[in-house]
């Protein structure tokens, strides 16, 4: 079974932001794979499906991004899906907008919801899609950057690279977080 987990900020004011890329992704992975996210437990949307025979669990936690761990680990719980098979994907500052990264694990890099998901899982080894947003701001706005939407130029870069990162997802489905790192980093 594997945990796709994709972090935003719930809430129609948050909809098309940078930080909301995380589920924008889930929203791609949806269509792609015919999964639809119900409500679950409160702390989450959840839709389960299947892709070459495993078992997919897609999530949209519906904490805000720095609480984004309680449902995370409420969801690994709920799922009996291991950390091992778990990937985190979301918004980095630190990657132009249209680049994607994977990574096995590693520090949150400054990343709030990615930061409480290490501390409530007590594990820093969970593999995480970054997407980036790029990090066009005045000094000190960093929260008012990530909570705006995309400019018209970005957001085609954000629309390619999620079509990107889905495939890369689908590639660590059918072999892990080694198969996508090769193809797509």
């Amino acid at each position: 079974m594997a945990l796709i987990v994709g972090l935003g900020n719930p809430g129609v004011e948050y909809k098309g932001t940078r930080h909301n890329v995380g589920f924008e992704l889930i929203d791609v992975l949806s269509e792609k794979l015919t999964i639809t996210l119900q409500p679950g437990n409160g702390l989450f949307f959840l839709g389960e499906g299947t892709f070459k025979s495993k078992s997919v669990t897609l999530l949209k936690p519906t904490t805000f991004m720095n609480k984004s761990g309680v449902a995370v680990s409420k969801a690994l719980a709920q799922t009996g899906c291991s950390v091992s098979d778990c990937i985190i994907c979301y918004d980095d500052i630190h990657l132009e907008a249209g680049k994607i990264r994977i990574k096995p694990g590693g520090s949150a890099g400054g990343h709030n919801g990615l930061g409480d998901i290490i501390e409530r899982v007590k594990t820093r080894d969970i593999a995480r899609l970054r997407i980036g947003i790029g990090n066009d701001f005045p000094r000190g706005r960093q929260s008012d950057y990530v909570l705006s939407p995309f400019t018209s130029s970005q957001r085609k870069l954000v629309d390619e690279s999620l079509e990107v990162a889905s495939d890369a997802i689908l590639a660590f489905l059918r072999g892990g977080i080694d198969l996508a790192m090769n193809h797509f980093n």
